[in-house]
């Protein structure tokens, strides 16, 4: 295979998984780091690199900034399940809301940090002060979350956290 052909599949793969972090990027596509690190300068044009919750992504260059987020955001596996039991449920109180995705409020509230950061969902109060949540944009945030595959590791990571919060709960 020739540079030209491998910097053409790395550009395929991020066009087709906006949002893509580096090392997800290299066992996909079954690359050494230092090739994938290699064609990703060369692809300057092609790859928009953005550091974002700890992690590089990547995205094609037609991706804006707040995409470039939401897609991040999205990546993990359990802020995915909280927009999907909105999408699903409508507004919802928080304590059903974390109830109904299986995990414990902290945990909730941490994923919530950063959807209502994006405008993804916002935190409304009824008469009684209580916090219901709903997305902003059910349509827009349904398409963003189409285009994402939370990753093996970012699933692994999600899956223990809700394990240590039901651990806890016990």
């Amino acid at each position: 295979m020739t540079d030209t052909d491998t910097r053409a599949r790395v550009a395929a793969h991020v066009a087709d998984n906006p949002g893509v972090y580096f090392s997800e990027l290299v066992r996909q596509l079954d690359l050494a780091p230092g090739q994938v690190q290699y064609h990703l300068r060369k692809l300057d044009d092609r790859v928009v690199a953005a550091d974002l919750y700890g992690r590089t992504h990547y995205y094609p260059p037609d991706c804006d900034a707040f995409e470039r987020h939401a897609l991040a955001v999205l990546h993990r596996e359990t802020a995915a399940d909280i927009v999907v039991f909105l999408l699903r449920n409508g507004p919802t109180p928080a304590a059903e809301a974390a109830e109904g995705v299986g995990i414990a409020r902290s945990t909730l509230e941490w994923h919530l940090d950063r959807l209502v950061d994006l405008d993804l969902v916002a935190k409304r109060r009824d008469e009684r002060g209580r916090v219901t949540l709903a997305l902003e944009a059910p349509g827009e945030t349904a398409e963003l979350l189409r285009t994402v595959e939370p990753s093996l590791p970012e699933r692994l990571v999600d899956r223990f956290t809700r394990l240590v919060d039901r651990l806890l709960a016990e």
